[in-house]
């Protein structure tokens, strides 16, 4: 079973007008509602790929409903808690005139304690051993990143694969439970060891930090600079395509979901990287989530070096 975990769910709303000025009305161009989280895009992405799964998290008020709706009618299994308050809404606004993009990303729904351990209660009686859970994105108020470290002692006891993508300091500490794949980025990975990465060596020399403290995998995602694989035998390197970037808030999310996939359907490693690639850019060259049109075209400007020799260019992974 594949599942994905949302702690703070969200829906998205994206903006396009021509100018943003202070302190008057400014007419937007035009606007779109998604459900959103980082969790909910995985599983969108993944379900888009042909590969089943169960989205969990925490879902609030109306705007919570709302999202285990859309889920549903896209056939993707759904298994909320329900809590008190509204799940939020974000605002994402692109700007014509300027080419700035603002992100406005609100707080979430406070959780009570014991909403947080029947949600820890419900993955040990629903992992089970090789299945896969992916824990995405920011916590709701209440929530300790602590909570991340829970997490990793369940699936560490249970053999479950977990997939983290998530900023807090507190990854570092799931380390010892051997997590299945992290995925950071460069400023993410800069801030957990507090240092200043500069050059590709600086992101691979740290990206093997992750995997020499506990990382059974690490996938370091780059933005417009492509992503790195990284494991203890095998380093791959892949460059992002060109094209007009529109909106990133959904494109890491679409790299892991598209990255997920191709581990599930034991593709070559080199495709499953150039692959994901290739989605995650389409995703930022569109305002929504890629709906995989132009991804094969996408992945014909992507070269994924393999660093290591020992690695063979249809390695998949176990």
């Amino acid at each position: 079973m594949i599942y994905t975990c949302t702690l703070n769910l969200a829906i998205d709303l994206f903006i396009e007008t021509d100018s943003m000025k202070p302190h008057t009305v400014n007419r937007t161009k035009d606007d779109d509602i998604q459900a959103n989280g980082k969790g909910v895009n995985v599983s969108l992405i993944l379900k888009q790929l042909g590969v089943d799964n169960t989205a969990l998290g925490f879902q609030a008020g109306f705007t919570g409903g709302y999202i285990n709706d859309f889920l549903a009618a896209k056939e993707i299994s759904t298994h909320f808690i329900e809590v008190p308050g509204m799940t939020r809404i974000n605002v994402f606004t692109q700007v014509k005139q300027t080419g700035e993009e603002f992100k406005l990303v609100n707080k979430g729904p406070e959780i009570p304690a014991e909403k947080t351990m029947e949600f820890l209660t419900l993955l040990e009686n629903l992992l089970k051993a090789d299945d896969y859970l992916c824990v995405s994105g920011s916590l709701p108020q209440g929530v300790s990143p602590e909570i991340l470290v829970a997490i990793s002692k369940i699936c560490y006891k249970k053999q479950v694969n977990l997939i983290l993508d998530s900023s807090y300091q507190e990854v570092l500490a799931c380390l010892p439970y051997k997590p299945f794949l992290l995925k950071p980025n460069e400023e993410e990975l800069a801030a957990w060891y507090d240092v200043t990465l500069q050059t590709k060596a600086d992101y691979l020399t740290y990206g093997k930090r992750l995997v020499a403290e506990g990382a059974q995998n690490v996938l370091l995602s780059l933005g417009g600079d492509g992503a790195n694989f990284i494991t203890k035998d095998c380093v791959l390197v892949g460059n992002s395509p060109k094209g007009q970037v529109v909106n990133t808030a959904c494109a890491g999310d679409t790299l892991l979901g598209t990255f997920i996939a191709g581990i599930i359907k034991k593709q070559p490693l080199t495709k499953t990287l150039q692959q994901a690639i290739a989605a995650g850019s389409s995703t930022a060259f569109q305002k929504g989530l890629t709906d995989f049109s132009d991804v094969s075209q996408l992945e014909e400007q992507i070269n994924i070096t393999v660093i290591k020799e020992d690695v063979k260019k249809d390695e998949v992974l176990a």
